[in-house]
This record gives C-alpha cells, sequence and structure tokens, in this order.
C-alpha cells in the first residue's frame, strides 16, 4: 500500500451556503495506493463525525490491502471536513486578525464540506471516481457529494445514513451541543482565545451521543447492573472511558459545527419537497447498508433512502446487536457487501 502522511491544499474563495466567504480554505486529505494511467480508479472514503483523514485506521478491514477497498487495487482518498480538526479550515484555525475562528466560524452544510471535496477532485486531477463511500455523516457527504455530480461518481455507497435527519435525531444533538455550550469553559465559542477547553462538555456530549452508536440491549447484556466500585457502574465507567478518548483527540467547537451540518442534513433542500424527485440526479449504481440494531438511523429511515433512490440499488440490512456503530465493527459484513458492490 502506497501511503502518504497527510496532504493539505489550499482554496481561494470558497463561498458557504450561509453567504460566508473564506479568503482561503485549507483541505487536508491522505491519499492510499496509486492512480492508475488512466485515472479511472479512485475511491473517495467519506469519514464520520469524529473521523479523520486515515481511512484504514478507523475502518480496519473495510479499508487497506487485500480489504473490500483495497488499497493496493484501489487510488483512496479521504480528507477532513470542513469545520473538522485534522487539518481542515476549522473553528481553531486562525482568521486575519491571528485569532482562532471560535464563535466567528459559520455554519456550514454537508453540500459545503462537498463541495470543497468537488474543488480537491480538479486538484488532484479525478474527473470520475469509481465509488464514494462512506458511514454515519460519511454516508450523507457520499449522498451528497453524488448528487452534487452524478456524472462523476460511478457508484456510491451509502452505510448507516438517511436521505435527512429527523426529529429524534435534532433532539439528540441539540442535547449534545447544550452540553457543550453549557460548560463555564465555552466562552461562547472563544475558549481558545483566553486559554480555556470546555472539555467536561465535549466529554458529556460524547457519552450522550454514544448511547444512540450502541443499542439497549448490547449494553444491557455487556455490563448489565455491574458496580466497578461503590456507586460507580461499569457502563459509567465506559462511558467516561469514551469521554476521556474525545476530549483528548478533538476540537468542542468542531463538535458543535459538524454536529450541527448532520442535523441539518437533508437532500430535499433546495431540491424538492419530494424526495423521489430530489434524488432524481443522484447516481444511479447504488449501494445502501443499514445496520439491523441501529437507533440512531433505524434501518426503515435508511430504506427509504434506497426506495427513492434511481437506477440500480442494492439495499442491505447488515445483522448486529451493537447499534449504529455496526456499520465500524461489522467490519466483515460491510466488507463482503461493499466488495461485491464495488467489483460488480
Amino acid at each position: 500500500m502506497t501511503t502518504q502522511s497527510t496532504s493539505v491544499e489550499s482554496i481561494l474563495g470558497f463561498v458557504t451556503d450561509s453567504g460566508f466567504t473564506f479568503g482561503t480554505v485549507e483541505v487536508a486529505y491522505q491519499t492510499f495506493g496509486t492512480l492508475d494511467p488512466d485515472r479511472s480508479n479512485a475511491v473517495l472514503v467519506e469519514h464520520a463525525l469524529t473521523g479523520d483523514t486515515a481511512a484504514p485506521e478507523w475502518w480496519p478491514g473495510v479499508v487497506g490491502p487485500g480489504a473490500a477497498i483495497d488499497t493496493d487495487k484501489y487510488f483512496v482518498v479521504c480528507a477532513n471536513a470542513l469545520g473538522g480538526c485534522s487539518g481542515t479550515t476549522g473553528p481553531q484555525s486562525l482568521c486575519d486578525d491571528g485569532l482562532p475562528y471560535g464563535s466567528r466560524f459559520p455554519n456550514v452544510t454537508i453540500r459545503d464540506m462537498v463541495r470543497l471535496e468537488h474543488n480537491l477532485s480538479q486538484i488532484l486531477g479525478i474527473e470520475t471516481w469509481h465509488a464514494v463511500i462512506g458511514g454515519s455523516m460519511g454516508g450523507a457527504r457520499a449522498l451528497e457529494f453524488a448528487l452534487l455530480a452524478s456524472h462523476k461518481v460511478r457508484k456510491c455507497a451509502v452505510v448507516a445514513s438517511p436521505a435527512y435527519v429527523e426529529a429524534d435525531q435534532i433532539a439528540w444533538a441539540m442535547m449534545q451541543e447544550r452540553a457543550i455550550q453549557l460548560d463555564p469553559e465555552y466562552y461562547a465559542g472563544d475558549y481558545s482565545a483566553v486559554g480555556r477547553f470546555p472539555a467536561h462538555g465535549l466529554g458529556l456530549a460524547r457519552q450522550i451521543a454514544h448511547l444512540t452508536y450502541r443499542n439497549d440491549a448490547e449494553l444491557n447484556q455487556r455490563f448489565s447492573r455491574r458496580l466497578r466500585s461503590a456507586d460507580y457502574y461499569e457502563v459509567t465507567s465506559y462511558l467516561d472511558h469514551q469521554a476521556k478518548k474525545l476530549t483528548a483527540r478533538f476540537d468542542p467547537q468542531s463538535y458543535v459545527v459538524l454536529s450541527r451540518a448532520l442535523r441539518d442534513h437533508d437532500v430535499r433542500t433546495g431540491r424538492s419537497d419530494d424526495l423521489r424527485t430530489a434524488l432524481a440526479n443522484a447516481c444511479t449504481d447504488n449501494l445502501v447498508l443499514s445496520i439491523s440494531s441501529d437507533r440512531l438511523f433505524p434501518p426503515g429511515q435508511v430504506e427509504l433512502l434506497a426506495r427513492n433512490l434511481p437506477g440500480k440499488v442494492d439495499y442491505r440490512v447488515i445483522d448486529s446487536e451493537v447499534g449504529h456503530d455496526g456499520f465500524l465493527t461489522e467490519a466483515a459484513a460491510v466488507s463482503a457487501a461493499v466488495r461485491e458492490f464495488l467489483e460488480s
């Protein structure tokens, strides 16, 4: 597998859906594998909410040498989302006054993220992608990427992601955002400028989110009512561990920005209130996977997307007791479906 360290490209005058103009946006990405002379083997992998450019690390068994997204066969690209904190311009990037954007960073949309990646495609000289693939927020990005230019995408795979977010998911996102904003160290998003960091708020947001990533039955079976120590349950310890892991590597304001983008995801926006009409210009060779126990984006909601996509649609339910995180943990089943799809 040919791998390069994270690269960064600069794009001038990028305008968001909200009308905000960036003088310069930097896009961080990694590539894996070798681009064929005819540039026909490129695969774009879209990361989820707190993911990054290192696709083989967060999707092991799915991306890598000999895996379904085979880096010995395909030229795999993974870019950090706009608003993130892994190299692409985000809230902690410096503004013209030398201070982080902080609260001045604009709301961005899933569509903004993928328009930026279309710009990256031009820089890389990739006119047509063999496939665009992603799970969770990455699935929303993959879908929108293909919708914006379906003639540039041969295949699109959407994993554990719907056509639009509904009220239940909006409510969960609201609680996570409030958890961060109510931390006294938050300073309305400008915590970096005053040398603070709302770790408790970000940790709590992660714990709330994690309860939507895992299934209740899985948590009950895994932890039951076992205590780690007096008045400290095993499941509490598990959630505390998840909080500490994220606060050690992620920016709270990026979490707010990206959560809002996923919260607002709706492919009908600016297209049509009718879902089938809104999806009419999508890729015509699609794989849609849902997770049987997913309580964040339930199978029925994901299947609605599959039923309304044009052309050839292969819809499958991946059996898992884990919940939404099954798109990451059920690597064998996801790989089997993706491999068959890419090679068909």
